[in-house]
């Protein structure tokens, strides 16, 4: 059995790598569009933890890059019993400051290629009446977060896709499930240190490799259909999802002072 994991050279992806071989004991198919790092993590992996890591160098915000990534795992008799849709990119500025083919880099990665490796390993893992989906969504997803606008709405649609999920796949036998962490203390963050340490002070932000136990674990032992990690979240989303308008504003303002 393997279990395929997008954005798995570093960061959160590496972590799910990690956890999925050395606690799960599951065979890795490893997709990033870094060739090097991703090749160097998959030898070490699969020396490390004794399981078979493949290696696989895709740009997923290419048209076609779910379809190529099905055929290479059926090629190559792959059965996938794990999909985790992990990879993703964050764009932390106004729409008119942002450019076009970033936009167009993050909908394709975050909606367009997820959607499609879920319905082509989802028909496989409910043929077999067996599986499980894990898609990366965010906190911001429950919330309106202006200056990451797309970031925040393609996570939306990742919650509500996943959640919609959850019911058809469910009768098959296999369990979806939409992670929607925080401020998370990986690269994706383009935040300076003294933020980092601020968030991380206050536990706002969370450690990657606790993130991904937590996450497996709700994956592989529970019903769950999201899982918002960290007590403290659960007392900030409601409180950012009421802020009155000049609140939010203010916020906007002070928060460049950390970029």
């Amino acid at each position: 059995m393997f279990a395929l994991v997008t954005g798995a050279s570093s960061g959160i992806g590496l972590h799910y790598a990690t956890q999925l071989a050395r606690d799960y004991h599951y065979n890795l198919l490893l997709v990033s569009n870094q060739k090097e790092e991703l090749e160097q993590v998959a030898e070490n992996l699969s020396h490390t933890y004794g399981v078979k890591a493949i290696p696989y160098y895709k740009d997923l915000s290419a048209l076609t890059a779910a379809e190529e990534i099905y055929d290479f795992a059926n090629k190559n008799d792959m059965e996938v019993d794990v999909l985790v849709n992990n990879a993703g990119i964050l764009v932390f500025y106004p729409l008119c400051k942002t450019p076009s083919k970033k936009i167009e880099t993050l909908l394709m990665l975050h909606v367009v290629t997820l959607t499609k490796l879920c319905q082509f390993f989802g028909v496989d893992m409910c043929a077999r009446r067996c599986g499980y989906v894990l898609n990366m969504s965010s906190m911001s997803a429950w919330m309106t977060m202006p200056g990451i606008q797309c970031y925040n709405a393609s996570k939306g649609y990742v919650l509500n896709f996943s959640k919609s999920l959850w019911y058809e796949f469910k009768p098959y036998g296999v369990h979806v499930i939409a992670i929607t962490p925080g401020a998370i203390n990986t690269p994706l963050f383009d935040l300076s240190d003294k933020f980092r340490k601020l968030l991380l002070t206050f536990r706002i932000s969370m450690q990657p490799e606790v993130l991904v136990k937590k996450a497996l674990k709700k994956l592989f032992h529970s019903n769950k259909k999201t899982y918002l990690p960290g007590a403290w979240n659960y007392i900030i989303v409601p409180i950012i999802s009421h802020l009155p308008d000049w609140l939010i504003f203010f916020i906007m303002k002070r928060l460049k002072q950390f970029k």
